[in-house]
């Protein structure tokens, strides 16, 4: 065998293609081919007002999530990209952890904030005067809103505080000099200058709000559905496939756009500039700061605060109380197993997924970057552009006949968190490729070394902090998945999300209480694994 053959670049992202192929490509040909095979696919969608309303509905309140997201963003970009102050590193890392948590801990702790029970109204109803609660917000738009902010806004500041580290501020010193004032300045010269990274931003929170799944399902009830969510029920509940196949299929068409968009802006970022100036606070702009500071914080902290909280709060005091029902099946029911068996279900399938998507990932970026092949990179980068509910559903279709049965196989759960997690790992480790010396290659190799031996021996030691950077990433994602779980999961084989859910939607304090505990749990792994991320990975703004 011709060794040399299977050191090019091209074969190592041989595996993710093919699991793209047969695990993404295919089942989503199957929903275009399910959507319009049938009358009842493609056809209701144009017949009943219903659907083009929830297309309607999902388009302006991810629109207006993103406008809201970004009012609080642009003054929090000013604040990182200008200035200085203490604590800044920390506080950026704490305000960002709404980002990487899961939705259905970002929708619990909101329940738990200011739901009947929740803790802003057991204070309220304490104060004299008020008998009942007066916070109605579960169920609403305002919920949907409030949750969409604090999940995108500290992603949305990074990423536009990194356009403004880019300008050059010598074009800001020429309009001072020109007699612009601070305002003037901004209106004039900085803010033209942001555009790119404000739409990049923009476009992609609202891709985040439009596929929003578990936030909706579960603060919007009943009364707002989405696209997903409709996804979710027509293929659950109602058992329409074809129509569940044209709604994932007209959602693709709109998330694929918002990526092409973004993709495009993000080209045009400018680079970098190395000369960015640190502005001094005045009296006003220091109070501006810590009352935004303030805000920002106050958002992010007290919805988790709140989880946390109403966790420990069973009956007349505070106790471990619902945390040692974990072990409980309060149902009794046979296929409604005790969270802990949910726990244990989670930690096996994030294990498995770390040890498929990490190879997997690493394979497809080492060949993108030494192949310099950007649509080998684009290509892996799919599955982020197809929401997990749509994947799900492609799943269900397809793998429900030989030779590939497996919905009923645990293995279906991997392998869709596989797909989901591959994109980041190869995201990630193709950037710290990139970052290598290719120096320390040309040595090698005139020492003798092969391709192989090179990368062993010299750069997979230095690659060795991204390569935990990765398989952290991967865990956490897989422990964190819910939309595509939720569809394919056997009810023996839940998730910790997936039994949260199930929980919050039976009655009964004791159901509650261990859903919040649950939560808190699933909370407490993410935060962890986002801080050690940030620890091995560093201020690399594109990870």
């Amino acid at each position: 065998m011709n060794l040399d053959r299977w050191q090019r670049p091209a074969w190592l992202g041989l595996p993710a293609l093919l699991l793209l192929a047969v695990f993404l490509v295919y089942p989503l040909q199957e929903i275009l081919r399910t959507s319009f095979a049938r009358d009842e696919g493609i056809a209701p969608l144009f017949e009943d007002s219903y659907f083009f309303g929830r297309l309607w509905f999902s388009a302006w309140q991810a629109a207006l999530s993103a406008g809201l997201s970004l009012a609080l963003a642009l003054p929090l970009a000013w604040l990182f990209a200008c200035h200085n102050f203490p604590g800044k590193r920390t506080v950026e890392a704490v305000l960002l952890i709404p980002f990487v948590l899961p939705t259905i801990v970002v929708a619990v702790a909101f329940s738990a904030l200011i739901g009947p029970n929740g803790t802003l109204n057991d204070l309220l109803v304490k104060l004299p005067g008020i008998e009942s609660p007066p916070i109605h917000l579960m169920n609403t738009l305002w919920a949907i809103l409030l949750a969409h902010v604090f999940y995108n806004v500290a992603f949305s500041a990074r990423i536009i505080a990194s356009s403004w580290r880019a300008i050059d501020p010598r074009t800001e010193d020429a309009a001072a000099m020109l007699g612009a004032g601070p305002l003037q300045r901004f209106v004039r010269v900085t803010l033209p200058q942001l555009r790119n990274g404000i739409l990049a931003a923009a476009s992609l929170t609202f891709l985040f709000c439009f596929t929003s799944f578990g936030v909706v399902l579960i603060l919007g009830g009943p009364r707002y559905s989405t696209i997903e969510t409709e996804i979710y029920r027509e293929s659950l509940f109602l058992f329409r496939l074809p129509v569940a196949a044209a709604l994932a299929l007209l959602q693709m068409l709109v998330t694929f756009t918002a990526i092409a968009v973004n993709t495009r802006l993000q080209t045009l970022a400018p680079a970098q500039s190395a000369g960015r100036r640190v502005t001094p606070f005045t009296r006003v702009s220091l109070a501006g700061a810590l009352t935004l500071l303030a805000l920002a914080t106050l958002l992010t902290v007290a919805p988790l605060a709140a989880l946390v909280e109403r966790s420990f709060h069973a009956g007349t005091g505070y106790s471990f109380y619902y945390y040692g029902l974990l072990d409980e099946n309060a149902r009794g029911q046979v296929l409604f197993v005790t969270p802990l068996k949910a726990v244990r279900n989670s930690l096996t399938f994030a294990a498995f997924t770390t040890l498929l998507a990490v190879p997997i990932g690493a394979a497809a970026a080492l060949a993108a970057v030494r192949g310099r092949s950007t649509l080998l990179e684009t290509v892996v980068q799919l599955p982020l552009g197809v929401s997990a509910v749509t994947l799900g559903l492609g799943f269900l279709i397809t793998f429900d006949e030989p030779p590939l049965n497996l919905r009923s196989s645990p293995a279906l759960i991997v392998i869709a968190h596989t797909l989901v997690a591959m994109p980041f790992v190869a995201r990630t480790l193709a950037a710290r490729m990139r970052a290598l010396d290719p120096g320390l290659r040309d040595a090698a190799a005139m020492l003798g070394a092969n391709p192989l031996v090179t990368f062993v021996r010299v750069e997979l030691p230095l690659l060795s902090g991204a390569f935990a950077v990765a398989a952290v990433l991967a865990f956490a994602t897989s422990m964190g998945e819910f939309g595509a779980t939720l569809l394919i999961a056997r009810p023996e084989y839940p998730t910790i999300p997936v039994a949260i859910f199930r929980y919050l939607g039976q009655p009964g304090a004791t159901n509650l209480g261990q859903a919040l505990a649950m939560s808190t749990i699933l909370m407490a792994v993410t935060a962890l694994a986002f801080f050690a991320i940030q620890r091995a990975g560093g201020r690399d703004d594109r990870f």
